[in-house]
């Protein structure tokens, strides 16, 4: 495969569909795509803040309530690769619209819920379709953009995953405060319905349709094996507060075996000449795929689980309202938002170097507000971290969007959906990790000496820990490319607009 920077890797021989025509309607398809895709980010963090509610009002168990929030993500992830084979065999405008409409009336039927199982079989539903719909946002980008343009693209992009991640308690408890009394948890629902219809009707007449001609195979075994082994490995996960790490460890080894089939599957079928669900040579010849998958499951682990402590600390140890315990928070997300738009102008010319830097300055921003929040008194530590929340956040901006932009640029657009909905796989798996162990560690040590100071620093720690290992494999990348650099003697911004020699796709 001869792939660029500016694209000229997605128009493989013989690969019919990845011909790049502009698009003038492309800007105005992205805004459709990006409101769909934080909807239905932010709903895995978004209902966190009601479960108190939602647990009293419905009369259910905590064991119930939370399956709320973990059926949610379990099915979002499930749905992933299969979806984004789908999209690139099919049409990624139909699977995307078809999702988009599911996922409203999931939405509707979440709010209109009247007990508790109706409420989780909805979440299940409404999971699987955002789970659908993910891998066609980045898709869409691969197929409408290229060049600079993909990049400034993949920053909106990355700039909608970050904020809609970090904003979820903040939205959340907005609308907990505006719809206050019985049955206000329901608008968290409801709120989706009228911004998705619009994004439907908009979204009929600006996406552009996917050429597939000759495409339309996917393996139906594979996506049954990846679905189990994805499912043993989420289930632990989804069950944590319920001792399901303790009761259910054996499923990880079930999920890794059965994976191991999986993989050897879709490598017979390449040797046979059959398209795979998901090709192996994405993580053996796309450059930057592999690692950009690890980057991004690793920083997703601690970035995904902070929230959740954070608001564990700011409403059981300080008594924060929800609302209060979002806006505690609100300065990294203001600092995400603005640093992911302007790193997608940026990466063509400095590329990994960015992920370096953002996941340095997100371990230093966190890092210094753990240490205030520890050891500085209660009644103005969480003014004193604010500034370092938003110099975290401004690393974040510059670790999402990049790596995203550097993991996808050199896939061919043929296999942009599935190339996506593995990376997001990785992500929701680090994100079920994150969510799972950080606060049970933050329980752990809140239950040996009820000192909610302690148990936030160590929590945070441990996020910390898993970002360390994201910043030393993208600094590995970093300092391979400039290895690479010098060997052809070429300046950054040379390399950056060069075609990269791969084997053939």
């Amino acid at each position: 495969m001869t792939a660029s920077a500016s694209g000229s890797g997605d128009r493989q021989p013989g690969a019919q569909g990845d011909a790049y025509e502009p698009d003038p309607r492309r800007w105005r398809a992205l805004w459709v795509t990006l409101v769909a895709g934080f909807m239905s980010l932010l709903d895995v963090t978004i209902v966190a803040v009601a479960l108190p509610t939602v647990q009293r009002d419905l009369g259910a168990s905590p064991a119930d309530v939370q399956w709320v929030v973990s059926g949610y993500a379990l099915t979002f992830a499930l749905a992933l690769v299969t979806a984004g084979r789908l999209g690139d065999a099919l049409d990624r405008r139909k699977i995307f619209l078809i999702a988009l409409c599911g996922f409203v009336l999931c939405s509707a039927a979440c709010g209109a819920a009247p007990g508790i199982t109706l409420l989780v079989v909805a979440r299940l539903a409404q999971g699987l379709a955002a789970g659908f719909m993910a891998p066609q946002n980045s898709a869409l980008i691969q197929q409408m953009f290229r060049g600079a343009e993909r990049g400034r693209a993949f920053g909106y992009f990355g700039a909608t995953v970050g904020i809609s991640s970090a904003s979820g308690p903040i939205v959340g408890g907005a609308i907990l405060a505006l719809a206050d009394g019985m049955q206000g948890w329901r608008w968290i629902f409801y709120v989706n319905v009228p911004i998705g219809v619009l994004a439907v009707l908009l979204g009929r007449r600006l996406l552009p349709r996917t050429r597939t001609s000759g495409r339309g195979h996917v393996d139906v075994p594979g996506v049954l094996l990846l679905g189990l082994g994805v499912l043993a490995f989420m289930y632990p996960l989804v069950q944590a507060e319920s001792g399901g790490l303790s009761r259910l460890w054996w499923l990880f080894l079930v999920g890794a075996a059965v994976l191991a089939v999986f993989v050897r599957r879709q490598r017979r079928l390449l040797a046979r000449g059959t398209t795979p669900l998901l090709d192996p040579r994405l993580f053996s010849t796309v450059r930057g795929y592999a690692i950009g998958a690890g980057v991004g499951t690793l920083y997703f682990i601690g970035f995904s689980g902070v929230w959740l402590v954070f608001a564990l600390f700011y409403q059981r140890g300080l008594h924060y309202s929800p609302l209060e315990s979002g806006l505690a928070v609100t300065p990294f997300a203001i600092g995400s938002a603005g640093a992911a738009v302007v790193s997608g102008r940026l990466v063509d010319r400095f590329g990994r170097l960015l992920t370096v830097c953002g996941l340095t300055g997100v371990i230093v921003g966190l890092g210094t507000a753990a240490v205030l929040l520890r050891f500085a008194p209660l009644d103005v530590a969480p003014w004193l971290a604010a500034p370092a929340l938003f110099a975290g956040g401004i690393g974040g901006g510059f670790v999402v969007s990049p790596n995203i932009t550097m993991t996808l640029r050199d896939v061919p657009v043929r296999m942009a959906g599935a190339a996506g909905g593995a990376l997001q796989t990785g992500q929701r798996l680090g994100a079920a990790v994150g969510t799972a162990a950080l606060p049970g560690l933050f329980y752990l040590v809140l239950g040996r000496g009820d000192d909610f100071q302690v148990a936030l620093f160590v929590a945070l720690c441990a996020a910390l820990g898993a970002m360390l290992t994201s910043l030393a494999l993208a600094a590995y990348d970093w300092l391979r490319d400039r290895r690479r650099r010098a060997a052809h003697g070429k300046c950054p911004e040379e390399v950056a607009n060069s075609p990269v020699h791969s084997r053939s796709l």
